[in-house]
């Protein structure tokens, strides 16, 4: 068995190679990495700064902004490259980098929107005992079990791929380093290792999923005690985790659910989890929440008035 260090390097294809679609591609996804950016720090700064968003589901949300600009750096500006200059080739210690960030990163998301679901159950369901369940420190436990929950995946993930023998060729049809594009590579049997992957990744993603599917049944169920007024508010926020859940969900668990096989629907499928998913998410649950709007025209109206001074 030939040793993986006689690949070094890889080459990215990315999403295509006609030249005029890659220029489109690159002012699209340009303007969707800074939209992300930009969308998801002033989620971050809004309630980092603002008094009026001091609940559990704020501090949640703005480590999902948080976690989303990460995630989406360790892709979007590969992806950009890519289209900028027709291709892309990536050292064999970077793509193992990236790699590690995007399943470290996107497993930490998977297990915050399940603490985030809690919030919600608990809020909607046992409101009287809200304060009393959803403390500070209880709160920041489940934020810190759902980055040592992302850690441990990507450790897997990584670990499982990264002693393998790559020997030629070093060409991965996508636009980023993931799991099933490099074992396509790898020269020997990959059998069990994909069972091991899709065991890691579509097993997390799909037992997650059925449990804040499972949460969600429960919430809308008890939405009949609450009087209009909240079951409306109730409605309004729980639709807009749903929606963020479905986009995230769906997506991984075909990507991941299955055994090592590569489709051509991959690249399409991955653009929308690792690219457009991070950029809708502040988009979601800041249009329809007038707390979150209003809480940003105070800060910026603060901010040009201190500034203006």
């Amino acid at each position: 068995m030939e040793s993986r260090s006689n690949v070094t390097y890889f080459v990215l294809l990315g999403l295509t190679q006609n030249p005029k679609e890659q220029k489109v591609l690159f002012v699209v996804f340009l303007f969707v990495y800074i939209l992300t950016l930009v969308g998801n720090m002033l989620i971050v700064v809004t309630v980092t700064f603002s008094k009026t968003l001091g609940t559990p589901m704020y501090f949640f949300l703005a480590s999902l902004s948080f976690m989303d600009v990460i995630y989406a750096t360790s892709i979007s500006p590969q992806l950009i490259s890519n289209l900028f200059f027709g291709k892309s080739i990536i050292s064999f210690q970077s793509c193992m980098i990236q790699l590690f960030t995007e399943h470290f990163f996107g497993g930490s998301e998977v297990f915050l929107l399940l603490a985030m679901a809690f919030d919600r159950y608990v809020a909607i369901c046992k409101p009287l005992h809200y304060l009393v369940i959803m403390r500070q420190w209880v709160c920041v436990v489940l934020l810190l079990v759902s980055w040592v929950g992302g850690f441990l995946h990507s450790v897997v993930q990584l670990s499982t791929v990264y002693g393998l023998p790559f020997c030629g060729p070093n060409i991965i049809d996508h636009f980023f380093c993931d799991m099933y594009p490099l074992l396509k590579l790898v020269c020997t049997d990959t059998y069990v290792i994909g069972l091991l992957v899709a065991a890691n990744g579509g097993v997390i993603c799909s037992f997650v999923f059925l449990l804040l599917l499972i949460s969600y049944v429960v919430i809308l169920h008890s939405l009949k005690n609450l009087s209009q007024e909240g079951r409306r508010k109730a409605l309004q926020t729980c639709g807009s985790h749903i929606t963020v859940v479905v986009f995230f969900f769906v997506p991984c668990i075909f990507m991941y659910g299955r055994p090592a096989e590569t489709f051509p629907i991959d690249k399409s499928l991955s653009v929308f989890y690792t690219v457009i998913t991070p950029m809708l998410n502040p988009l979601i649950y800041t249009l329809r929440n007038s707390e979150m709007t209003n809480a940003m025209k105070k800060l910026w109206r603060r901010k040009v008035i201190s500034g203006s001074k």
